[in-house]
């Protein structure tokens, strides 16, 4: 009875968590591979019709290479840059608490809220960018960011960096505060520079806090859905779809809820696929060093 203890102990709460994961994957997974009418009632068994008729639509194909794009941009760009604003807020000086909350605060704001803002901002005709670019002589007419994809979907990927920059930064301050001052005083006496020390004491120590960031924000930037939506809901010409916006379009601008969880149970699988290959990775990365 002693060693089954704590697995009849954790058993309540597994099963809780298993039902409220494995049910709606159960239910998607049977929608997809049926034909569905527009008010969710299963008809005929079409096996794998769904995913077929997804792989043959150009736009499908389309807003799985742009989620991908998408997600490498942000998580990419997002760590790079937290990586410095995370050391410079962890150095003591004059107003690093104000700082620190300036950094976080826009983590409090709804992120729908924040694409809202956003959209104002890059407004062709009165956004406070084009009125900043022009006081500062950068631009001599208005650039209609959000009206072709060139533009708007770069912005969206800035956009989401910056959106989250306040939670990666909160990880890394959590992983910088546990790096023992003695190791860059030790450092120091033997002569290592700045970049020295950051290479070779904080990087390293810093890995496992990069790798949870990693796929934190990958996980929570594929399944992104307020940014493009709120911006341009796809547009121009679906130009700026993801695989999330689209499964919002053809679930329920189209009715096709078939199709609509054929593409829940792809985006699922790649996620899935996505954090083992990289745990596994990231562990034997571990188990070597």
């Amino acid at each position: 009875m002693g060693r089954a203890t704590p697995y009849l102990l954790i058993l309540p709460s597994f099963l809780m968590a298993a039902f409220i994961i494995l049910w709606p994957l159960y239910q998607i997974g049977t929608i997809s591979v049926h034909d569905v009418n527009r008010f969710g009632m299963l008809r005929d068994f079409s096996g794998i019709a769904n995913f077929q008729a997804l792989f043959n639509d150009p736009d499908f194909i389309a807003a799985l290479w742009r989620t991908l794009v998408w997600t490498a941009g942000v998580v990419i760009g997002t760590l790079v840059v937290s990586v410095p604003i995370a050391l410079i807020l962890n150095d003591d000086f004059h107003g690093r608490s104000l700082a620190r909350v300036i950094v976080m605060l826009p983590w409090a704001v709804s992120l729908a809220m924040m694409a809202i803002v956003w959209r104002w901002a890059l407004n062709g005709e009165s956004g406070l960018l084009n009125s900043g670019l022009k006081g500062l002589s950068l631009i001599n007419t208005n650039i209609e960011w959000l009206a072709q994809a060139s533009t708007a979907f770069p912005m969206q990927i800035l956009i989401g960096i910056l959106v989250s920059i306040p939670f990666t930064v909160t990880i890394f301050l959590g992983g910088l505060s546990s790096v023992p001052d003695d190791l860059y005083d030790a450092a120091s006496v033997e002569g290592a520079s700045h970049w020295q020390q950051f290479r070779y004491i904080t990087l390293p120590l810093l890995r496992p806090f990069i790798n949870i960031a990693f796929v934190m924000n990958t996980i929570n930037v594929f399944n992104s859905f307020p940014i493009i939506w709120v911006t341009t809901q796809g547009g121009p010409a679906n130009s700026t779809d993801i695989l999330v916006t689209y499964l919002y379009k053809v679930g329920f601008r189209f009715g096709k809820l078939g199709e609509a969880s054929a593409v829940s149970i792809i985006m699922f699988a790649l996620l899935l696929v996505f954090t083992i290959i990289y745990v596994r990775l990231a562990m034997r990365e571990e188990k070597t060093t």
